[in-house]
């Protein structure tokens, strides 16, 4: 009988550290899944703002390329150097790890070279002035 109780009493006292242990691993369960999903989104999010810029300086670069190839201004190949140079950054691009240290110095590389575009061609540089997100626009 004694031996009963004391179970009884063990059961009780124990209990708290089993309820304590089944509610830390449902919690840490339901933050794994939401930190998931947020970070899926944020992924996500920043992947297509990344791409969008690439994509713009691509344009950029390729339109430019086009209008200036039979210009017989003597500038002009000086500026089409300068937009080669800048389809080769973009081209080098590794885009396969986005998580890379590479390509972080490689976007920077990139924003450099676009400035340096833009001052030879004489153009704001401001990607924010060509771009118009959905944001930004008002009916």
């Amino acid at each position: 009988m004694f031996g009963e109780e004391n179970d009884l009493f063990d059961n009780i006292l124990l209990a708290d550290e089993r309820f304590r242990g089944h509610g830390f691993q449902e919690g840490y369960e339901i933050g794994r899944c939401r930190g998931l999903k947020n970070g899926y989104k944020h992924g996500t999010s920043h992947g297509a703002k990344l791409s969008t810029e690439i994509s713009f300086y691509y344009g950029f670069a390729f339109t430019w390329k086009c209008l200036l190839q039979d210009s017989p201004d003597p500038k002009s190949r000086k500026r089409l150097k300068a937009l080669q140079a800048l389809l080769g950054v973009i081209q080098n691009i590794a885009l396969e790890d986005p998580q890379s240290e590479k390509l972080l110095e490689d976007m920077e590389k990139l924003r450099s070279k676009f400035r340096q575009v833009c001052s030879v061609l004489n153009v704001p540089a401001d990607f924010k002035e060509y771009v118009q997100t959905p944001e930004s626009k008002s009916f």
